[in-house]
């Protein structure tokens, strides 16, 4: 029977070692025997040697040194020994399993298991700093040559001493020192990190602002807990208990596996209180929780064991099931919200802070297409019969070598739509109608520019992005030939004009011209086209429909007018330099900067809370 490990007491063998085999062997023993009894011989030395037993031969010295780290060559001495006789009893016992020298060999080895015990404690305790899952789970090339040295030696001592225990039939009293020490490193370093370290009611008491500090914590502290600490624990165990699968798998999930579960705790307990997380500012913080939760799943059930995979798995897939109805729970808000503003029109056309609003925020959902594609689900292909065909939409409508899920393709494409009608609707509270076409066209351009400028070009794909330009230049169209129309029929030379036509008649129409002209410039004057390609694409486009039409005109009249006498400045006002000059100053607003204002429904109201991935991005949803 097997003793504790560090036990004091005395081996329960009485023999004297130090007789000489001379006097022990009779003439009876078999030649097994003859064989154990020169093993013993052999062995006893350097095994009793370093004896733990107060009563023992050995120097007190010896009891207490460190063997491995001071007489690595005595170290090497007693394995060696340990290896001999465990080799010599299993061919005794083949042979006779009563015998008494087998007896005393037992004897011996269980002083030479008493003292690795204490030897692999010592190591495992003592060399803490070397055996950091940082230090461990880090490249060679990052760690010093000092760090690399040290760490080679104290993995390479535990694992032969590892090595002998298992092989001497002591393989569960190492595992059993292993594991106390590793497990308390584990949770050590877990409760440092913030592990754990929350009560459900304390999270119940807490403010948003407190709650997503919390979250960025444990976002945070879960990347170190999983790229370094249990890499760094899986590494040391493998590599300790690299003779046994058996052993490696199960001491690993048993030292790790309350730990990893521990993981999950504070978005399970955040989870319990729904309420303080579903509103439209805080999807990203659950998205983050998502995707963190979802990495942590997948990267344990690479470390773990296959027992082991299942209880990560049923509490990973029920926590993800909680985040992902809460997302889709504010998807719908937003949707919804959007459906039921009523906000007023911007003046002069420009861009609505509903568009900017949304867009923002659906770019934000586009960078967690990954985490999207595992919640929404619940939307089937029928859902693409509700996307009209002008969206040019199919489930792999994505640019690359990897389509983005038909669900998150359909999902998003539906919310823009939701918004261009939305923003369509109302342009009825426009007077004019080139008005409203221009606030159609400028909206719809940063609907474009947002889409191509980010993840969701992959998300809707490039088919999608060229019929939406193409729906932006139907609309400036529109806006030009409403608009405008006055000033480029003023602009033209009447059909009915020939080079006879009375004085009277020139001066009519160059009146009619500059009328019209500075009546459309006076009403468009604070009109705005905030992009700037788009601006100068309309500019070039007026001044190439009005220019060269009233160039013709003025150049054909302007000198029989100056030759009469007329009094020029008050009938030709302008030259076709001028209008260039009156289209250059048209379209531009001051820009006023409303990045501390969000979109709320029907209304926009102040706001300091910031989103997820940093602290500026509730601001940049209005940019």
């Amino acid at each position: 029977m097997r003793t504790l490990f560090f036990s004091s007491s005395k081996s329960s063998s009485s023999h004297d070692y130090s007789s000489s085999p001379s006097s022990i062997i009779s003439s009876t023993h078999t030649f097994c025997e003859s064989l154990i009894e020169e093993t013993i011989q052999n062995s006893q030395s350097i095994i009793t040697k370093w004896d733990l037993d107060p009563s023992s031969a050995s120097a007190s010295y010896n009891r207490v040194a460190n063997l491995f780290r001071d007489h690595p060559e005595e170290a090497k001495r007693l394995l060696k020994a340990v290896k001999d006789l465990q080799h010599a009893m299993q061919f005794v016992i083949k042979d006779s399993s009563n015998s008494k020298v087998l007896v005393r060999a037992h004897d011996l080895m269980q002083i030479a298991m008493k003292r690795l015990q204490k030897e692999f404690y010592t190591i495992l305790s003592g060399s803490s700093y070397f055996l950091d899952h940082e230090t461990v789970s880090s490249s060679r090339h990052s760690r010093s040559s000092i760090e690399n040295e040290v760490l080679g030696f104290v993995m390479a001592d535990l694992k032969s001493i590892a090595d002998c225990m298992i092989n001497a039939g002591y393989g569960k009293e190492c595992v059993k020192i292993y594991k106390l020490n590793r497990k308390s490193v584990i949770d050590e370093t877990l409760y440092n990190l913030g592990i754990g370290k929350l009560s459900s009611s304390q999270v119940q008491k807490m403010d948003w602002e407190l709650l997503e500090i919390k979250i960025t914590n444990w976002l945070s502290s879960v990347k170190v807990a999983i790229n370094a600490l249990f890499c760094g624990e899986k590494i040391l165990c493998d590599y300790v208990f690299s003779s046994s699968d058996n052993i490696r798998e199960s001491c690993f999930s048993e030292i790790a596996k309350d730990g990893a579960l521990s993981l999950f705790l504070f978005p399970e307990m955040m989870m319990k209180y729904k309420k303080k997380l579903l509103s439209l500012e805080k999807m990203f913080r659950i998205l983050d929780l998502y995707d963190a939760v979802y990495e942590v799943w997948i990267e344990l059930e690479l470390m773990f064991s296959s027992d082991l995979i299942p209880v990560v798995e049923a509490k990973a897939m029920s926590l993800l099931g909680k985040l992902g109805d809460a997302v889709r729970a504010m998807l719908l808000e937003f949707e919804t919200a959007i459906q039921k503003d009523s906000s007023k029109v911007v003046q002069g056309g420009g861009i609505h802070p509903l568009t900017r609003y949304v867009m923002n925020y659906l770019v934000f959902l586009g960078d967690y297409s990954g985490a999207m594609c595992g919640i929404i689900v619940d939307y089937s292909p029928v859902s693409l019969q509700m996307i009209p065909e002008s969206c040019c939409l199919s489930p792999t409508s994505g640019d690359g070598n990897s389509s983005p899920s038909p669900a998150i393709v359909v999902r998003l494409a539906w919310l823009v739509l939701v918004l261009l009608c939305k923003l369509d609707g109302k342009t009825q509270l426009y007077k004019d109608v080139e008005l409203s076409y221009l606030f159609l066209a400028n909206n719809l351009n940063y609907v474009v520019s947002k889409v191509r400028e980010s993840n969701l070009k992959l998300i809707l794909g490039s088919e999608w992005i060229s019929k939406h330009e193409m729906k932006v230049k139907e609309y400036m169209s529109k806006y030009e030939r409403i608009g405008w129309s006055k000033v480029f029929t003023a602009a033209s030379i009447p059909e009915n004009l020939t080079s006879e036509i009375s004085l009277t008649e020139v001066k009519e129409c160059f009146n009619k011209f500059n009328s019209s002209f500075e009546d459309v410039c006076r009403t468009q004057n604070s009109w705005v086209i905030p992009d700037s390609k788009l601006r100068d694409q309309v500019k070039l486009s007026l001044a190439s429909k009005i220019v060269p039409m009233y160039q013709v005109f003025y150049e054909m009249y302007r000198g029989e007018l100056a030759r009469t006498g007329t009094e020029m400045e008050s009938i030709v006002r302008y030259a076709p330099d001028d209008l260039q000059n009156y289209l250059s100053d048209l379209f531009y607003s001051v820009s006023v900067s409303d990045g501390s204002m969000r979109w709320s429904g029907s209304y926009l109201t102040s706001t300091s809370s910031s989103l997820s991935k940093g602290d500026t991005k509730e601001k940049s949803l209005c940019r």
